[in-house]
């Protein structure tokens, strides 16, 4: 970790959609430099809170404060000129568009910064290789490349990742995660979202459990032991 100071602050946060709440007052800080994982079983509230940080979903005002500022009813556009940058669930590539030109995308925000294309085909050699292929030609794990690499295009101080290993072969999900400690180098901060909890221990500094749209647990990765974690996870 970089600084003592939060680069995020969580304070009450409840969020949901229409009539049908999701998160009730998910609390938590974030410094600049960290790793966080949030884990949780199918509909903990886990993709909710990433879109409540990403502007997606409007929040009060204070309850999302980003670099001292709040930006809780932010626009999703608004927060990633600030510098949040989302990599959805689902990668969400558009499908007319080559990876490069998906890659692209991913600047429009003109954020200052030392991601370029050429840093992403570093990271990933193979995209650079597939950079003129549609984004739909390509296998889940590549897709999953271009997801990361247009989020890193923002040139964002935090990094929101949604669940990145879904649906991938195991040795797939070992290249995606070997591009975390490169991403982390940079200085980016980083909030995961992911369901095997083992995969999110590994590479964290902090996580946070969530149960039914609470936070169930927190905690450093040696601090709690599967029980524990098991608990908090399925509420039992």
């Amino acid at each position: 970790m970089s600084t003592n100071e939060n680069l995020l602050s969580i304070e009450k946060l409840c969020a949901g959609y229409g009539d049908f709440q999701a998160l009730f007052d998910i609390s938590l800080t974030l410094e600049a430099g960290e790793t966080v994982a949030i884990i949780g079983s199918n509909g903990a509230g886990k993709s909710t809170f990433l879109r409540s940080l990403a502007g997606l979903i409007r929040n009060q005002p204070g309850a999302i404060t980003f670099k001292g500022q709040a930006i809780g009813d932010l626009a999703a556009n608004q927060v990633l000129e600030r510098g949040i940058a989302l990599v959805p669930e689902g990668r969400k590539l558009f499908p007319s568009l080559s990876v490069e030109e998906n890659l692209l995308i991913g600047a429009y925000s003109k954020r200052p910064g030392s991601w370029t294309l050429a840093r992403i085909y570093q990271l990933f050699p193979v995209l650079g290789k597939l950079r003129k292929r549609p984004g739909t030609a390509l296998s889940g794990g590549q897709q999953q490349m271009v997801a990361i690499g247009r989020g890193l295009m923002a040139n964002p101080q935090l990094l929101l990742c949604d669940e990145i290993s879904l649906g991938l072969a195991p040795t797939t999900i070992k290249d995606i995660y070997a591009a975390l400690p490169s991403i982390k180098a940079d200085g980016t901060t980083v909030i995961l979202v992911e369901q095997d909890i083992n995969q999110a221990l590994s590479v964290c500094d902090r996580f946070y459990c969530f149960q039914e749209g609470r936070v169930s647990l927190t905690g450093r990765p040696g601090d709690a032991d599967k029980s524990q974690i098991k608990a908090a996870y399925f509420g039992i």
